[in-house]
């Protein structure tokens, strides 16, 4: 499985950026794809889930509101579309797959330790 996030870039606080991650190797829609962070001198953080069929979301509390992620699971992407972002939304941020059985999404989902595989990661810099 390979992952390639892009999309990142410099926006002031308020704006909007919108993420992509082009999934192959293997069939996207048997997947859980994930969205971590990792800000300059933290741990990585969970963002934000989607289930395999995009029924089911789950977002970190800080996000929740302004973040939308979403997958078209015809072309092997996933998006995260993120909205009045903070400053405190700096950071690199990495799309994740976890390959699953199960349908919906569990408690594991917020989990990086849940995913296998791991893109390049794309910083995302909001100034104030």
């Amino acid at each position: 499985v390979q992952l390639q996030a892009s999309g990142g870039g410099l926006v002031p606080a308020g704006g909007s950026l919108r993420l992509s991650c082009a999934f192959s190797g293997r069939t996207f829609s048997t997947y859980v794809m994930g969205w971590f962070r990792q800000a300059p001198g933290k741990e990585r953080e969970f963002v934000a889930a989607i289930s395999r069929s995009g029924t089911s979301t789950v977002y970190e509390d800080s996000v929740k509101g302004r973040f939308t992620i979403s997958r078209d699971n015809a072309k092997n992407t996933v998006f995260l579309q993120m909205n009045s972002l903070k400053p405190e939304d700096t950071a690199v941020y990495y799309c994740a797959a976890d390959p699953t059985y199960n349908i919906g999404l569990g408690p594991g989902s917020v989990l990086a330790e849940k995913y296998d595989y791991w893109g390049q990661g794309t910083l995302v810099t909001v100034s104030s």
